[in-house]
């Protein structure tokens, strides 16, 4: 009898413990680490698909070390960002500054000047999708320290 319960007492800690492990792996690869051309700090992008004749936007995972942040810029076709891991920062120009966390969506609004990246604490991870018809990200001016460091 005790013999049964050792091994009940096995299995079950192998079936919690794998899906434990299992909810800690992430769905989509790092990807590839992207120059820093356009942001500051360590940022991985992979690329879920690209835009065609069918399906007109592009959609891509970002992954964001603690403290990394992309300048400031314009979606000429707009850009929905899902929240999928940890906690960052989205702003638009005029506009406080906003924290974002898993499970939340940000509509950034065609033509809007605005960034977005990780919190000095924490990383995060987005999939963002975009039309292509209206053209490709602008790119602007670095975000400053002060930027990114006040609670405007």
């Amino acid at each position: 009898m005790i013999r049964k319960a050792f091994y009940f007492s096995i299995l079950l800690f192998a079936v919690f413990s794998n899906t434990a492990a299992a909810q800690d792996v992430p769905i989509f690869p790092k990807g590839e680490k992207s120059p820093n051309v356009h942001h500051v700090g360590n940022v991985w992008l992979t690329e879920l698909n690209s835009a065609d004749s069918v399906f007109s936007y592009g959609t891509s995972v970002a992954i964001f070390d603690p403290g990394a942040r992309l300048d400031w810029h314009i979606h000429p076709g707009g850009q929905i960002l899902i929240i999928t891991e940890g906690v960052g920062y989205y702003q638009e120009k005029g506009k406080l500054k906003q924290t974002v966390r898993k499970g939340e969506v940000i509509k950034c609004l065609p033509g809007v000047e605005h960034w977005h990246g990780a919190t000095p604490e924490s990383g995060v991870t987005y999939i963002a999708t975009s039309p292509s018809q209206r053209g490709k990200t602008v790119w602007l001016h670095k975000v400053s320290d002060e930027e990114y460091g006040s609670k405007k």
